[in-house]
């Protein structure tokens, strides 16, 4: 009987692996990986850093296409497992919301959250500079562009799965025009999806090796009886460029600019070929996960080395008791995030 609690609807058909035997990790792979590999669709060179959802029986999924132009664009993905995809040949065709095309410049690293009755697609892309766009769809036929919720330069936002004190709210990395050399979580709220503003800090870089660099958002938070489960990226820097690793941290449900625990180890960094070796080595970059509330597995959908998908699994008990047993946090980290 799992001791802590995931606050998330049953999801039997998740795909899943029991933890090899003699592992003490808090993640494991799956025997799988990659699942989606190198040239996935006429001119898309790779399919990386992207996000799956539940969806009317199976599987959806938003995925980062890097065509062979060298421009990423969202690509739309089936599956019947969550492991083995099909993708549209085409981009999604986004609109503004008098139905008129409206097809970003460039568009990367989505996410996908369902938020009551809505899926958003939140990405970064061209805003006269880097920043996040969002669309809306409820049949994944229709994609509707929202206005932008920040100013240029901004990277890594992800929803959060429900509204808190009757807020939307956002996790976002602010950055800089390049490929940021820093990089602090933060937390934006929005009474309607289109003005945005209750900015709070919520956690920095820290002096843990595989983190000391930059940090941002990654999957969408979970729901649990101990706070909201998040899954993160850390970055590293070395003589060989940077290195993308999966953190954990726990925030309070009410006050999620508040970090309740954070995990001082990594709970997966780049070790197999397929994370190692790429077109950018050695990156693990956390983008979606599938919980099921009945038994508290959690898969863990993630960029490797941006040439690949790879598919972890944990469980909830295990996860947040590891995140807790090597939680190291900070003031900066525990207060409210406002000054």
């Amino acid at each position: 009987m799992s001791e802590v609690k995931l606050l998330c609807p049953s999801l039997p058909d998740m795909p899943w692996q029991e933890k090899p035997a003699g592992s003490t990790a808090p993640l494991w792979r799956h025997t799988e990986n990659p699942i989606i590999s190198r040239n996935p669709l006429p001119g898309v060179a790779r399919i990386f850093n992207s996000a799956v959802a539940p969806y009317e029986g199976g599987f959806i999924g938003v995925f980062r296409g890097e065509q062979t132009n060298g421009v990423p664009h969202i690509y739309l993905g089936r599956s019947q497992d969550g492991v083995h995809w099909s993708f549209d040949a085409e981009k999604i065709p986004f609109v503004d919301k008098d139905g008129k095309p409206a097809q970003p410049v460039y568009a990367y690293d989505p996410r996908l959250v369902k938020v009551e009755d809505t899926y958003y697609v939140i990405w970064c892309q061209d805003f006269y500079g880097a920043s996040i766009g969002v669309a809306k769809t409820t049949d994944f036929k229709t994609f509707t562009r929202l206005e932008n919720p920040f100013i240029p330069f901004n990277r890594n936002a992800v929803l959060f799965p429900r509204r808190i004190g009757g807020m939307y709210t956002m996790l976002s990395r602010p950055s800089d025009s390049g490929h940021t050399p820093f990089g602090d979580i933060f937390l934006s709220q929005s009474p309607d999806m289109e003005f945005w503003g209750r900015h709070r800090h919520v956690m920095s870089k820290s002096d843990n090796w595989w983190e000391n660099l930059k940090i941002g958002g990654g999957a969408a938070p979970i729901e649990t009886s101990e706070g909201w489960l998040l899954f993160y990226h850390g970055v590293t820097g070395t003589c060989n460029g940077y290195v993308y690793s999966i953190g954990g941290a726990i925030l309070d449900i009410d006050e999620p600019s508040r970090v309740l625990y954070r995990c001082s180890n990594f709970l997966l960094t780049p070790e197999e070929w397929y994370e190692e070796r790429g077109f950018v080595p050695n990156v693990c970059f956390p983008c979606a996960t599938f919980q099921d509330g009945d038994t508290g597995r959690i898969a863990v959908y993630y960029g490797c080395a941006d040439s690949y998908v790879g598919l972890a699994f944990t469980t909830v008990d295990q996860v947040v008791g590891y995140i807790k047993a090597h939680s190291r946090t900070s003031q900066t980290d525990c207060e409210l995030g406002a000054r």
